[in-house]
């Protein structure tokens, strides 16, 4: 049945309901209206803009339809295979498809009125008379276009010729060069360099990769490839030949990083390699730039995309390799609706299209490594650094110690100290590690006992010196430093614990001719935040590199010898089920660092808690061995990946109506509960407020989310909420704050 046979699309309307409707395609637009294009629709007594997700003969609305008003642009916006992919995470993670819609399509793209800058330019003319004489203003810019091709912006012909327009506009009229309006892309890469890199020789546990990932390019259903690779093994080189392979075969890829820190890194690697036809998607680029990058994928003038979450999305018109790297990030889950996890929607995508996907990692999420064993993904691993280079060595440091040696706690250990001249005097670099940006985690009076507290949060200030301020990390808000208790009045206030800004200073005092530079969110706000840090710190215009977990992963740095990792169990002692394994992460991540180069690497890890398993683990670089233990202890408990978490989150101003909220649906499902299906009373969150928001939740574990999902609706038809307090969703849960 042709196009023009449907006279009926169902569309997705651009506001927050929870189903399509049907409109008749008037003629005028009968050739016109497609899966995916943006269209004005009557709603009630207004116009608004949806989606066509479908077109249909028939309609069962019951109703007379209403004629779509308009079509908005002559460009489909969605292809049917990313609406597939957009179906199932509406059905999976019990979102709206208005709302996955939103999550794909960039807000530049959607914005009305958003569009491509245009410039007007300036074209030499064919078989035109340029014989005649001209002036030598003239035929300098008969000259520069010719060697760019024939057409160029005028703006740019003037500023390379030191022209005025006067000569432009002579040989306008001569008719040797026509006015044109032409689009100007913008370029997120305009004012960046790359020198070009060859493939490099792969050892063979590589090539053995990169065998594998050609095989399952010829296979119609692939199984996803776990790349379980040590750091520093040469995960991205796989990438890098895995890509150009694809390329080969006239298809695209897709490259996942999880943090917008690693981009810069990762882009100028791809760049390298692959030259201009690299495009980016992430948050830190303008909205011209997002504009454009996402229009230049859609038309196939780029074959590697690379972004944080959202760049799964990208409209890849050819789709032949999806990379996921760092797989196990958390940073991967999106915390808003729709709550969709990058890697799973990516291994999704790859199903529904048939290709190949990398999910890469030194330290693999529990959930991946036990799809491997199950020989649900394919595990291959590359057990060593690449060049055979050593691992480097790992101290863990009691501080408990180190703090009945000098009768107080210390931050730094003696032999941390020690390892850090050493290196300094040898000119080589070091990162210390430590997952709290600040000065001061609390401000507190010794002699009542008084801690500053948020009065929307349910945290304590964290003191910023820079600043000179107390500010709340969750709401944002800020309060001047008192000068004296404020319920005591006692002036002797003391700064407990310590952020990445009060090691700086002592980082500073230790070692004052040291180059010292701070890596966090506080210290990378600008759009070339990142960019300035890594470049100095790359150039060796930088000693010691502080930092949070920005600087634990992926960063490539060949003269880091040391890596010193302070307070490495502070995350310990989380209340999620999940903090062993994520300490285990960040502590080998972060190891990783060292001794990428020639010389051999050294770290640190400094705690309170030796013997925990993490740790110990951690220590030795054994994942297998955590891996083996944390999933026993996950399989005697019913948590994932033995199970899914579906996550009820309740939010409200008044926290009684929330409390009875939440346990009055918790008692409703759980009084019905099907097998396989465990329901927790409701508790307040570990974050039990948040900007004058009180939080409750109730934790579901069960087999099969669909299932859980259907039994879930049957009940929410009676739930008992008020309209004050809003119920968010949230399956597979990752952050349980």
């Amino acid at each position: 049945m042709s196009v023009a046979s449907y006279r009926i699309a169902r569309i997705v309307v651009d506001i927050a309901i929870e189903r399509a409707f049907d409109y008749l395609i008037p003629d005028a637009l009968v050739d016109d209206v497609q899966v995916g294009s943006r269209v004005t629709v009557p709603f009630g007594s207004r116009h608004v803009q949806g989606y066509v997700v479908k077109l249909i003969s028939e309609s069962d609305a019951g109703c007379t339809l209403k004629p779509i008003t308009k079509r908005v642009s002559p460009i489909p916006y969605l292809d049917e295979q990313l609406l597939t992919l957009l179906s199932w995470i509406s059905a999976y993670y019990g979102a709206r498809m208005e709302q996955c819609i939103r999550t794909a399509l960039p807000g530049p793209v959607r914005k009305t009125g958003a569009g491509f800058r245009e410039q007007q330019a300036v074209r030499l003319v064919e078989n035109a008379n340029i014989s005649q004489k001209n002036t030598e203003q003239q035929q300098r810019i008969i000259d520069l276009l010719r060697s760019a091709g024939g057409t160029q912006t005028v703006t740019a012909v003037l500023q390379q010729t030191r022209t005025s327009r006067t000569p432009l506009q002579t040989l306008v009229r001569k008719g040797v060069l026509a006015l044109e309006t032409a689009i100007q892309p913008r370029d997120p890469f305009a004012h960046s360099s790359v020198i070009r890199t060859e493939p490099l020789e792969l050892m063979p546990a590589q090539q053995k990769a990169l065998h594998l990932v050609l095989q399952l390019m010829k296979e119609e259903k692939p199984k996803p490839i776990l790349l379980h690779g040590v750091t520093g093994s040469g995960k991205t080189e796989v990438y890098l030949q895995a890509i150009a392979a694809a390329i080969k075969c006239q298809q695209q890829a897709i490259v996942l990083v999880p943090e917008i820190a690693l981009t810069p890194q990762t882009v100028s690697r791809f760049r390298a390699r692959f030259g201009e036809r690299i495009a980016v998607l992430h948050s830190h680029l303008s909205e011209g730039e997002r504009h454009d990058e996402w229009h230049r994928i859609r038309t196939g003038n780029a074959d590697v995309v690379i972004g944080a979450r959202s760049a799964i999305f990208a409209p890849v018109p050819h789709l032949g390799l999806i990379i996921v790297d760092e797989e196990h990030e958390p940073s991967y889950k999106q915390s808003e609706a729709p709550r969709y996890h990058a890697r799973d929607v990516a291994v999704m995508r790859a199903h529904q299209i048939g290709c190949p996907i990398i999910l890469g990692s030194a330290t693999p999420a529990l959930e991946s490594w036990s799809n491997a064993q199950r020989g649900k993904y394919i595990l291959c691993t590359l057990p060593d650094r690449a060049d055979y280079r050593q691992m480097p060595t790992v101290q863990v440091v009691d501080m408990r110690i180190e703090a009945e040696r000098h009768g107080q706690p210390v931050i730094f250990a003696k032999d941390l100290l020690d390892a850090m001249q050493s290196r300094l005097q040898r000119k080589e670099q070091m990162m210390l590690f430590l997952n709290r940006r600040g000065f001061a985690s609390s401000l507190i009076c010794p002699k009542c006992g008084y801690v500053s507290e948020c009065t929307s949060c349910s945290i304590s200030h964290t003191y910023h010196k820079t600043q000179h301020a107390l500010l709340c990390h969750i709401c944002g808000g800020r309060r001047s430093v008192p000068e004296h208790c404020p319920q005591c009045s006692d002036p002797s206030f003391r700064y407990a614990g310590f952020g990445t800004q009060r090691l700086e200073d002592i980082v500073r005092k230790c070692f004052p001719h040291a180059r010292v530079a701070r890596m966090d969110t506080d210290t990378t706000r600008g759009k070339n935040g990142y960019d300035s840090i890594l470049d100095g710190f790359r150039d060796r215009r930088i000693d010691i590199l502080v930092g949070t977990q920005m600087i634990a992963k992926g960063l490539h740095f060949p003269n880091v010898t040391l890596v010193g990792i302070m307070f490495a169990d502070m995350s310990l002692h989380m209340p999620d089920f999940r903090a062993g394994e994520r300490t285990f992460q960040l502590i080998t991540q972060v190891a990783g660092r060292a001794g990428r180069g020639e010389v051999a690497g050294e770290v640190f890890i400094q705690t309170y808690t030796p013997h925990h398993t993490a740790i110990q683990m951690a220590r030795q670089m054994d994942y297998a061995g955590f891996a083996s233990a944390e999933l026993a202890f996950r399989q005697e408990l019913f948590y994932p990946p033995h199970s899914h978490l579906i996550c009820l989150h309740f939010r409200g101003a008044n926290e009684a109506e929330v409390r009875l909220s939440s346990e009055s649906v918790a008692r409703m499902l759980q009084a019905e509960a099907p097998a396989n299906l465990i329901i927790a009373d409701a508790t307040p969150a570990p974050l039990a407020k948040a900007k004058n928001i009180y939080r409750y939740q109730v934790m579901i574990r069960c087999k099969s989310v669909r299932k859980t999902l259907r039994y879930f609706r049957k009940i929410a038809a009676s739930l008992p909420l008020p309209q004050t307090v809003t119920l968010a969703l949230d399956v597979d849960a990752v952050d349980l704050m």
